[in-house]
């Protein structure tokens, strides 16, 4: 019996009336396979990405709100802080920076100078005016160079309330004043120099730590706080200096400056100092007295670096340098008003003094160095 060939196509006719289906298998390739693969990846990606997202959401909308909208409302502050500074605007005071005062060692280093044993003789006007123009020290050379030299006088002359001319005794108060403001701007301006190099370290040595002490003293810092420290240990604007002084002594004339050395007319209620003329008998504040210039100077610049009635200057002094400006005189004026009963009145005055003598050339000058120290100041 020969077999018979099976025909395929016969073979599908056969099956298909006996209601089966034969279709031609469809070959998966390698591609394909792949891109199932990836789909599905992907899939599962976007599908991790929406729940972290979902989980996420919230915390991310805290943080804006928390963050970026604070750091722009602290901006914000900062702008309107400055914009006040600028107008002379009264300052909100609800810093807890610069709060309290330890007055127990406050003026020790002021005082320290009386204590040492002087012979300073009491020059009259005529030698010093020649003492100046023997080492050519003018105020127009000043202006000019923006150089001064280093001669320091301890008292000012007995003439000054008898030069007539106004602009030879002005001249000369300032060109006897103008070194001792100086160096004691050159000597805060060096201690600030060292707090921010002490500042940056991650750790100090005992003798920084021994200088930040003595610093808090000085400047009656309450808890050691360093950011306190920083707002206090600034310098005064040469022009303002000179314009208080200028005022406090009536250009040098006044009994408090010739008798006590007293610049700026500084109050105490204890210790040395000069009972006011006409004062009654139940006024119990004497002006503070010196046994050189040099110390009034100092006391001064303290008096305005720590006493709480002159918060807002040195709030709007740290303003004007966080904003990387100049610190103005005309500027930070506005806010000694509580230096003088006379308040907004005395503001007005110092500012008419500053205008009228342009003592604002006198701000950007520096001092001859007298030592390599002072040197790396200029």
């Amino acid at each position: 019996m020969l077999k018979k060939k099976f025909d395929l196509e016969e073979i599908k006719k056969v099956l298909k009336k006996k209601g089966f289906i034969i279709s031609k298998k469809k070959k998966i390739t390698l591609p394909q396979v792949n891109n199932d693969i990836k789909s599905l990846g992907y899939t599962l990606l976007v599908s991790v990405a929406i729940i972290i997202f979902s989980f996420l959401l919230p915390s991310f909308i805290d943080f804006q709100k928390n963050v970026i909208l604070a750091s722009n409302e602290i901006e914000n502050k900062s702008k309107s802080t400055l914009e006040k500074v600028l107008k002379g605007k009264p300052l909100e005071n609800d810093s807890k920076l610069d709060e309290g005062l330890n007055i127990k060692n406050l003026f020790e280093d002021v005082f320290k100078f009386d204590q040492l044993p002087t012979d300073t003789v009491r020059l009259n006007a005529s030698t010093i005016e020649q003492l100046f123009k023997d080492t050519n020290y003018t105020l127009e050379d000043v202006r000019k160079t923006k150089l001064v030299k280093p001669i320091t006088l301890s008292l000012l002359p007995e003439e000054m309330k008898m030069i007539e001319s106004s602009t030879k005794k002005k001249n000369l108060f300032i060109k006897i004043i103008l070194p001792l403001i100086l160096e004691e701007n050159n000597r805060i301006k060096f201690d600030r120099r060292k707090l921010f190099n002490v500042l940056n370290k991650n750790k100090n040595t005992n003798l920084e730590k021994k200088w930040l002490n003595i610093k808090f003293k000085q400047y009656g810092v309450l808890n050691k706080d360093l950011s306190t420290l920083k707002i206090r240990m600034d310098e005064i604007p040469v022009s303002l200096a000179i314009a208080q002084a200028a005022k406090e002594t009536g250009w040098g004339t006044s009994r408090f400056a010739l008798e006590g050395n007293a610049l700026f007319g500084q109050w105490t209620w204890s210790g040395e100092g000069i009972k006011p003329a006409g004062a009654d008998n139940n006024t119990t504040h004497k002006i503070m007295k010196f046994k050189i210039l040099k110390s009034s100077v100092r006391a001064y610049q303290r008096n305005l670096n720590t006493h709480s009635s002159y918060k807002d200057f040195r709030l709007a002094r740290a303003e004007l340098r966080d904003n990387k400006m100049k610190v103005d005189s005309l500027i930070l004026a506005n806010y000694l008003d509580k230096y003088a009963e006379t308040g907004k009145e005395y503001v007005k005055i110092l500012k008419k003094i500053i205008k009228q003598n342009n003592l604002t050339e006198f701000d950007d000058v520096k001092l001859l160095p007298s030592s390599k120290k002072l040197k790396s100041l200029i």
